[in-house]
Protein backbone atom coordinates (compact mmCIF):
# COMPACT_ATOMS: atom_id res chain seq x y z
CA UNK A 1 0.00 0.00 0.00
CA UNK A 2 1.77 3.62 -0.90
CA UNK A 3 2.15 6.30 1.67
CA UNK A 4 1.04 9.58 1.44
CA UNK A 5 1.51 12.74 3.63
CA UNK A 6 -1.39 15.10 3.36
CA UNK A 7 -0.12 18.57 4.88
CA UNK A 8 -3.09 20.98 4.23
CA UNK A 9 -3.73 23.45 7.36
CA UNK A 10 -7.61 23.79 6.39
CA UNK A 11 -8.63 20.70 8.18
CA UNK A 12 -11.96 20.02 6.01
CA UNK A 13 -10.40 20.35 2.93
CA UNK A 14 -7.43 17.47 4.53
CA UNK A 15 -10.25 15.18 5.64
CA UNK A 16 -12.39 15.48 2.40
CA UNK A 17 -8.69 14.52 0.65
CA UNK A 18 -8.12 11.89 3.04
CA UNK A 19 -10.83 9.93 3.10
CA UNK A 20 -11.21 9.66 -0.81
CA UNK A 21 -7.24 8.83 -0.75
CA UNK A 22 -8.03 6.23 1.36
CA UNK A 23 -11.13 5.01 -0.40
CA UNK A 24 -8.79 4.82 -3.56
CA UNK A 25 -6.34 2.25 -1.13
CA UNK A 26 -3.76 4.46 -0.16
CA UNK A 27 -2.55 4.88 3.81
CA UNK A 28 -2.70 9.00 4.45
CA UNK A 29 -0.93 10.63 7.67
CA UNK A 30 -2.01 14.30 7.62
CA UNK A 31 -0.10 17.18 9.19
CA UNK A 32 -2.04 20.74 9.31
CA UNK A 33 1.45 22.68 9.98
CA UNK A 34 4.59 22.99 8.88
CA UNK A 35 6.25 22.08 11.94
CA UNK A 36 4.53 19.38 12.71
CA UNK A 37 4.45 17.95 8.75
CA UNK A 38 8.37 18.31 8.66
CA UNK A 39 8.84 16.15 12.18
CA UNK A 40 6.12 13.84 10.72
CA UNK A 41 8.54 13.66 7.30
CA UNK A 42 11.16 13.20 9.25
CA UNK A 43 10.37 10.35 11.87
CA UNK A 44 7.71 8.36 10.38
CA UNK A 45 7.92 5.02 7.65
CA UNK A 46 9.01 6.61 4.50
CA UNK A 47 6.17 7.97 1.91
CA UNK A 48 5.82 7.50 -1.30
CA UNK A 49 4.00 10.71 -2.20
CA UNK A 50 3.89 14.16 -0.52
CA UNK A 51 0.63 16.23 -1.10
CA UNK A 52 1.79 19.57 -0.01
CA UNK A 53 -0.15 23.07 0.70
CA UNK A 54 1.65 25.92 0.26
CA UNK A 55 0.21 28.40 2.86
CA UNK A 56 1.11 26.73 6.07
CA UNK A 57 1.45 28.23 9.29
CA UNK A 58 4.33 28.00 11.77
CA UNK A 59 6.74 26.91 8.23
CA UNK A 60 6.04 27.90 4.85
CA UNK A 61 5.47 25.18 2.47
CA UNK A 62 8.41 26.61 0.15
CA UNK A 63 10.31 25.82 3.60
CA UNK A 64 9.24 21.76 4.04
CA UNK A 65 9.88 21.35 0.35
CA UNK A 66 13.05 22.79 0.76
CA UNK A 67 14.04 20.17 3.85
CA UNK A 68 11.90 17.61 2.17
CA UNK A 69 14.81 17.69 -1.04
CA UNK A 70 17.79 17.98 1.55
CA UNK A 71 17.11 14.22 2.13
CA UNK A 72 14.16 12.81 0.11
CA UNK A 73 13.39 12.52 -3.51
CA UNK A 74 9.45 11.47 -2.75
CA UNK A 75 7.51 13.18 -5.43
CA UNK A 76 5.96 16.39 -4.08
CA UNK A 77 2.41 17.39 -5.68
CA UNK A 78 1.64 21.04 -4.67
CA UNK A 79 -2.00 21.92 -4.04
CA UNK A 80 -2.70 26.18 -4.12
CA UNK A 81 -4.75 28.63 -5.46
CA UNK A 82 -1.76 31.18 -5.31
CA UNK A 83 0.53 30.96 -8.89
CA UNK A 84 3.34 32.93 -7.27
CA UNK A 85 4.12 30.62 -4.67
CA UNK A 86 3.71 27.86 -7.30
CA UNK A 87 5.96 29.69 -9.62
CA UNK A 88 8.52 29.46 -6.61
CA UNK A 89 8.08 25.85 -6.12
CA UNK A 90 8.06 24.60 -9.38
CA UNK A 91 10.64 27.20 -10.72
CA UNK A 92 13.27 27.95 -8.58
CA UNK A 93 14.88 24.65 -8.53
CA UNK A 94 12.84 23.73 -5.08
CA UNK A 95 12.08 20.66 -6.74
CA UNK A 96 8.11 20.37 -6.58
CA UNK A 97 6.91 17.52 -9.53
CA UNK A 98 4.00 18.87 -10.24
CA UNK A 99 1.03 20.68 -9.10
CA UNK A 100 -3.18 20.97 -8.91
CA UNK A 101 -5.08 24.49 -8.59
CA UNK A 102 -7.76 24.67 -6.15
CA UNK A 103 -10.51 24.52 -5.91
CA UNK A 104 -9.94 20.73 -7.56
CA UNK A 105 -11.91 17.62 -8.06
CA UNK A 106 -10.79 14.68 -6.46
CA UNK A 107 -10.97 12.65 -9.45
CA UNK A 108 -8.33 14.97 -11.07
CA UNK A 109 -6.43 14.93 -7.54
CA UNK A 110 -6.29 10.58 -7.63
CA UNK A 111 -5.12 10.85 -11.12
CA UNK A 112 -2.13 13.41 -10.34
CA UNK A 113 -1.29 11.10 -7.38
CA UNK A 114 -1.67 7.85 -9.49
CA UNK A 115 0.80 9.43 -11.84
CA UNK A 116 3.32 11.00 -9.84
CA UNK A 117 3.76 7.62 -8.04
CA UNK A 118 3.88 5.75 -11.22
CA UNK A 119 6.66 7.99 -12.66
CA UNK A 120 8.83 7.84 -9.70
CA UNK A 121 8.68 4.41 -9.89
CA UNK A 122 10.06 4.67 -13.54
CA UNK A 123 12.92 7.01 -12.34
CA UNK A 124 15.15 4.31 -11.04
CA UNK A 125 18.11 3.92 -13.64
CA UNK A 126 19.11 0.55 -14.99
CA UNK A 127 22.82 0.39 -14.67
CA UNK A 128 24.53 -1.14 -17.31
CA UNK A 129 28.54 -1.44 -16.51
CA UNK A 130 29.30 -2.38 -19.97
CA UNK A 131 27.67 -0.14 -21.87
CA UNK A 132 29.62 2.10 -24.03
CA UNK A 133 30.39 6.16 -23.20
CA UNK A 134 28.76 7.80 -25.62
CA UNK A 135 30.52 11.11 -27.28
CA UNK A 136 29.85 14.55 -25.86
CA UNK A 137 27.10 16.04 -27.94
CA UNK A 138 26.56 20.05 -27.63
CA UNK A 139 24.28 22.08 -29.36
CA UNK A 140 24.61 25.71 -29.85
CA UNK A 141 22.80 27.88 -30.95
CA UNK A 142 22.82 31.56 -31.07
CA UNK A 143 24.46 32.29 -27.71
CA UNK A 144 23.13 29.41 -25.97
CA UNK A 145 25.18 26.11 -25.66
CA UNK A 146 22.89 22.89 -24.59
CA UNK A 147 25.45 20.15 -23.38
CA UNK A 148 23.02 16.99 -23.45
CA UNK A 149 25.27 14.76 -21.88
CA UNK A 150 25.86 16.99 -18.70
CA UNK A 151 22.37 18.61 -18.49
CA UNK A 152 23.71 21.89 -18.34
CA UNK A 153 23.24 25.14 -20.78
CA UNK A 154 25.68 28.33 -21.38
CA UNK A 155 24.75 31.81 -22.55
CA UNK A 156 27.36 33.86 -23.80
CA UNK A 157 29.55 31.80 -21.93
CA UNK A 158 27.74 32.33 -18.47
CA UNK A 159 26.38 28.89 -16.83
CA UNK A 160 22.28 28.68 -16.90
CA UNK A 161 20.87 27.26 -13.66
CA UNK A 162 18.08 25.40 -14.53
CA UNK A 163 16.14 22.38 -12.64
CA UNK A 164 15.55 19.07 -14.47
CA UNK A 165 11.96 20.18 -16.26
CA UNK A 166 13.65 23.16 -17.59
CA UNK A 167 16.27 21.73 -19.16
CA UNK A 168 14.43 18.81 -20.77
CA UNK A 169 12.04 21.24 -22.14
CA UNK A 170 15.08 23.01 -23.94
CA UNK A 171 16.69 20.02 -25.09
CA UNK A 172 12.90 19.15 -26.42
CA UNK A 173 13.31 22.35 -28.51
CA UNK A 174 16.92 22.56 -29.77
CA UNK A 175 16.81 18.45 -30.57
CA UNK A 176 13.55 19.71 -32.92
CA UNK A 177 14.44 22.82 -34.52
CA UNK A 178 11.68 24.25 -36.43
CA UNK A 179 9.30 21.38 -35.17
CA UNK A 180 5.73 22.82 -33.10
CA UNK A 181 5.11 21.74 -29.95
CA UNK A 182 1.84 21.65 -28.40
CA UNK A 183 1.37 21.83 -24.93
CA UNK A 184 -0.07 18.22 -24.41
CA UNK A 185 3.02 17.13 -26.47
CA UNK A 186 5.63 18.85 -24.36
CA UNK A 187 3.83 17.91 -21.19
CA UNK A 188 3.93 13.42 -22.62
CA UNK A 189 7.48 14.12 -23.36
CA UNK A 190 8.95 15.86 -20.53
CA UNK A 191 6.48 14.64 -17.79
CA UNK A 192 5.75 11.44 -19.87
CA UNK A 193 2.59 11.34 -18.92
CA UNK A 194 -1.30 11.79 -20.31
CA UNK A 195 -1.53 15.82 -20.12
CA UNK A 196 -4.74 16.61 -17.57
CA UNK A 197 -5.37 20.30 -19.42
CA UNK A 198 -4.15 22.13 -16.97
CA UNK A 199 -2.09 24.92 -18.83
CA UNK A 200 -0.11 26.16 -15.67
CA UNK A 201 2.66 23.49 -15.57
CA UNK A 202 3.60 24.41 -19.11
CA UNK A 203 3.24 28.17 -18.48
CA UNK A 204 5.14 28.15 -15.06
CA UNK A 205 8.14 26.41 -16.92
CA UNK A 206 7.84 28.08 -19.66
CA UNK A 207 8.05 31.17 -18.11
CA UNK A 208 10.94 30.58 -15.76
CA UNK A 209 13.24 29.04 -18.53
CA UNK A 210 12.86 32.06 -21.05
CA UNK A 211 13.53 34.20 -17.86
CA UNK A 212 17.07 32.40 -17.84
CA UNK A 213 17.86 32.00 -21.13
CA UNK A 214 16.04 35.21 -23.16
CA UNK A 215 17.21 38.50 -23.61
CA UNK A 216 13.67 40.02 -22.65
CA UNK A 217 11.70 37.35 -21.67
CA UNK A 218 8.71 39.71 -22.98
CA UNK A 219 9.54 39.43 -26.64
CA UNK A 220 11.15 35.89 -26.89
CA UNK A 221 13.73 34.42 -29.52
CA UNK A 222 14.85 31.62 -28.35
CA UNK A 223 11.43 29.87 -28.02
CA UNK A 224 8.39 31.38 -29.96
CA UNK A 225 5.12 31.25 -29.02
CA UNK A 226 2.68 30.25 -31.96
CA UNK A 227 -0.99 31.29 -30.92
CA UNK A 228 -3.14 29.01 -29.91
CA UNK A 229 -0.93 25.63 -31.14
CA UNK A 230 2.30 25.86 -29.29
CA UNK A 231 6.03 26.57 -29.40
CA UNK A 232 8.61 26.25 -31.65
CA UNK A 233 12.55 27.27 -31.59
CA UNK A 234 13.32 30.51 -33.48
CA UNK A 235 14.25 30.17 -36.76
CA UNK A 236 16.46 32.91 -37.06
CA UNK A 237 18.96 31.39 -34.70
Amino acid sequence: MHRILLIEDDEAISEMVRSYLVKEGYEVETAFDGEVAERTFRTSNPFDLVLLDLMLPKRSGTDILQTIRATSLVPVLIMSAKDSDVDKALGLGFGADDYITKPFSMIELAARVKAAIRRAGYATPTIQPEAPIPAKQKISIGGLTVDLDNFSALKNGEEVKLTSKEFHILKLFVTHPGRVFTKAQIYASVWADDYFGDENVINVHMRRLREKIEDDPSHPEYIKTLWGIGYKLGEQL
